[in-house]
């Protein structure tokens, strides 16, 4: 019996359901990617905010959590990016993907590919998606506007199509998206699945302490906004104190940030002032950004960090996705992840009067 929720995505990832768990700095750590495996999503490590030994330990741990593949998230800005890229391949058995945003050029993709690992980029645009489709990758994550962190200006509801229309892999839906209801609605457009981050970070196996998912609970949708003053490009983000000082930033006050945040990342990665330097470089280079913008966006991480990992709401950023407004509970991974399939199930058999295998749900 055809099953509308077997798709190229579940083919693809070799997961058993539909719903990719996206790699939020911080927040995606082993227990949160070894919970949404097992549950049957499909898992993604945050390795863009680690060292290339904390990646070793990452992969070590979530191997030893769970059989299932996962996925890696990275960017080839980082400090010790190269190293990170052959950790990575050594572990191909059951690395079955990798996340990026930017960086890696054809020649990578196809190191990737040749590992028998899918290349999987998230975009927020349709000429970065023909980009990546043009460079090789296998399919593409569109992330609409809705989006946390760094987000762009056109709603999913605009965004997906127009990729969809534009390129000839699997796209992955993302972008204000939580439930069953989200997922039907990905699959109707012609996406192959849904990527959520918010609505995993509000999860009982996520990284952050209680009090700091409290308070995305408690968010609405008035308390999230969009600031381009983090780093000059534009970043949605639950309101807080920190950010409102960062809104009132002018000229020093900007540089000041970038070099308090960089000296924190240095201590934290041990990483060089030279490999600062080029990871900035790198981002400067890429985005557009002023070397004080791309300074913070090397750094912006510690930042959330101070929030997500520190555990302090009033001076950390919290990213979060517009969705977390209307978000009320934290659920374990497999409640997550079963109400979404019955509820998607439900979805498409209302909308088609057809019986819906129930498959292995």
């Amino acid at each position: 019996m055809f099953d509308p929720l077997d798709t190229a995505l579940t083919r693809l990832l070799g997961c058993r359901y539909p719903i990719v768990q996206t790699a939020m700095g911080w927040v995606a750590t082993p227990p949160l990617v070894i919970a949404t495996s097992e549950a049957g999503a499909f898992g993604f490590l945050a390795a863009g905010v680690m060292t290339p030994a904390e990646v070793r330990d990452g992969i070590a741990a979530v191997r030893k959590g769970t059989a299932k593949p996962f996925g890696i998230n990275f960017h080839m800005f980082q400090p010790g990016a190269a190293e990170i890229v052959e950790i990575i391949i050594q572990n191909a058995d059951q690395v079955r993907a990798v996340s990026f945003g930017r960086g890696p050029d054809a020649k990578m993709i196809a190191r990737f590919k040749d590992a028998g690992i899918i290349c999987m980029p998230t975009v927020g645009a349709v000429k970065h998606a023909q980009k990546m489709v043009q460079l090789g990758v296998d399919a593409v994550t569109v992330q609409g506007g809705e989006g946390g962190g760094h987000t762009g200006s056109v709603a999913s509801t605009i965004l997906l199509p127009q990729v969809l229309d534009a390129v000839k892999v699997p796209v992955v839906a993302a972008g204000g998206f939580g439930d069953g209801r989200g997922l039907a609605a990905a699959l109707a457009f012609g996406a192959v699945g849904i990527a959520m981050g918010t609505r995993f970070l509000m999860t009982q196996e996520s990284a952050p302490p209680a009090h700091i998912k409290a308070r995305y609970v408690k968010a609405g949708t008035d308390d999230i906004v969009v600031s381009t003053k983090v780093d000059g490009l534009p970043q949605r983000m639950i309101r807080n104190k920190l950010l409102d000082r960062i809104e009132a930033e002018h000229g020093l006050g900007i540089w000041k940030r970038g070099m308090e945040s960089g000296l924190a990342m240095k201590k934290q990665s041990g990483a060089s002032f030279g490999d600062l330097f080029k990871a900035a470089q790198g981002m400067r280079s890429h985005g557009g950004l002023t070397i004080a913008q791309a300074m913070t966006a090397a750094a912006a991480p510690m930042m959330i960090q101070k929030a997500v990992v520190e555990g302090d709401a009033d001076n950390g950023l919290m990213a979060t996705g517009l969705v977390a407004g209307r978000l009320t509970d934290l659920p374990t991974c497999q409640e997550l992840i079963q109400s979404i399939m019955s509820e998607a199930r439900e979805r498409i058999a209302a909308l088609t009067g057809a019986t819906v295998v129930s498959g292995a749900a």
